[in-house]
């Protein structure tokens, strides 16, 4: 299923837009890149031999803690979570929320104090409202952002 040469896509699935995860099935599709969605509940994925649905038990970030043993310096992650990504950061992986925005090392720490300042204020009592709904300009950068992981880090390889 695999080419070992190859760098993987790993899905935080339990949180993803099935708009996202029907990008990424495309993706393995078209360019035979191994996509992994991981999640704590039973997951639908097409019939595609690129892509497999890990279930995790449940429990509060098992999920995140099965990517973040099991990826690779090169993989890709698609997440939202901030501290997983942090994880994933260390291992010099790349991290693309669903939104579309490349996390790096570069600001994963400004990320990470701006989450922690917003609980913070949550567990005060104060109101911060969550995020705005998701956009078809979300899933356009997403998409944006995949496709140049794929160009840069994903050979073509005949069918």
């Amino acid at each position: 299923m695999n080419d070992p040469r190859q760098p993987r896509i790993w899905v935080d699935a339990d949180s993803c837009p099935k708009v996202i995860k029907e990008l990424l099935f495309k993706a393995a599709a078209r360019r035979k890149v191994t996509v992994l969605l991981v999640a704590n509940q039973p997951l639908a994925t097409p019939q595609v031999s690129y892509v497999r649905a890990i279930q995790v038990g449940a429990g509060f970030d098992v999920a995140d803690n099965y990517i973040a043993d099991q990826v690779s310096a090169g993989d890709l992650v698609v997440t939202a979570d901030i501290p997983l990504a942090a994880q994933i950061i260390e291992k010099a992986a790349l991290v693309i929320t669903p939104r579309g925005e490349r996390l790096s090392a570069g600001n994963i720490r400004q990320r990470l104090g701006l989450r922690n300042f917003l609980s913070e204020m949550r567990d005060a009592g104060v109101q911060t409202g969550g995020p705005a709904s998701f956009s078809q300009q979300d899933k356009q950068a997403f998409a944006n952002q995949l496709d140049q992981w794929l160009t840069k880090n994903i050979s073509h390889r005949a069918g």
